[in-house]
């Protein structure tokens, strides 16, 4: 399988998604927003990964090649292709699918619970992913569900966690593919973002839920699998 990648900063790369590929034997591009890499044709790949950014899906003005990778990921959706959004890609996701993209109530980050809803115990794309679980985040803004797609999890900080339209299209607001370098960066990076919150932890706290890595890999592995079963 040909999996296309989209990232927008050096420090929020495919992480664990790339240790998939490379397990299940599927061909992983990259596409460095960063590095001025052109943006992928549908044709070049089978399935898209966009990844996270500090950028806001509105920042258009500021970042010119936003309206591009919409104009990209409406062309994905067009041609049937699969499409897993994360973070930042889940809200310019839902953005293009009509969704609304806004600031959450609370600014999330770290090592959080998130539950599944009645349609993500259901939705093919979460299948053998269990109803209760701790993942990792770190966004302050979120997405609406678009018609036609379902809200598949959500947790105490923000009501919209994940949304899917079958097993095609996925959009992620936590981070399935953290990694502990790929934290690391974040911390190093996003010093900014760690204000006094209720659900913003520190990096000492967040270095010590590193114990959910083995759970966020196998949750991570089940998504992309049964994301690749309907290739």
């Amino acid at each position: 399988m040909r999996i296309q990648s989209i990232e927008h900063v050096p420090f929020e790369d495919p992480a664990g998604i790339a240790v998939w590929a490379a397990k299940r034997g599927h061909e992983l591009a990259r596409t460095r927003i960063w590095a001025n890499d052109p943006l992928p044709d549908p044709h070049e790949y089978d399935l898209l990964t966009v990844m996270g950014g500090p950028m806001s899906v509105h920042d258009e003005l500021e970042f010119p090649w936003l309206a591009q990778e919409k104009e990209c990921l409406k062309q994905a959706v067009a041609r049937g292709r699969s499409v897993l959004g994360v973070c930042l890609g889940a809200q310019m996701l839902s953005q293009i699918l009509g969704g609304q993209v806004g600031s959450n109530n609370q600014r999330e980050i770290g090592w959080h619970p998130v539950r599944l809803t009645p349609w993500g115990a259901a939705n093919p794309a979460f299948a053998g992913i269990p109803k209760e679980f701790t993942a990792f985040h770190w966004h302050g803004e979120t997405f609406s569900v678009p018609r036609g797609a379902s809200l598949l999890a959500e947790s105490d900080a923000c009501a919209q966690q994940a949304f899917a339209v079958g097993a095609k299209l996925v959009g992620l607001q936590f981070h399935f593919e953290t990694t502990a370098q790929s934290m690391e960066q974040l911390i190093e990076h996003g010093a900014a973002d760690l204000v006094e919150g209720q659900f913003v932890q520190t990096p000492e706290e967040m270095r010590a839920g590193l114990k959910h890595l083995e759970g966020l890999e196998a949750m991570l592995t089940r998504l992309l699998d049964n994301m690749a079963r309907d290739i």
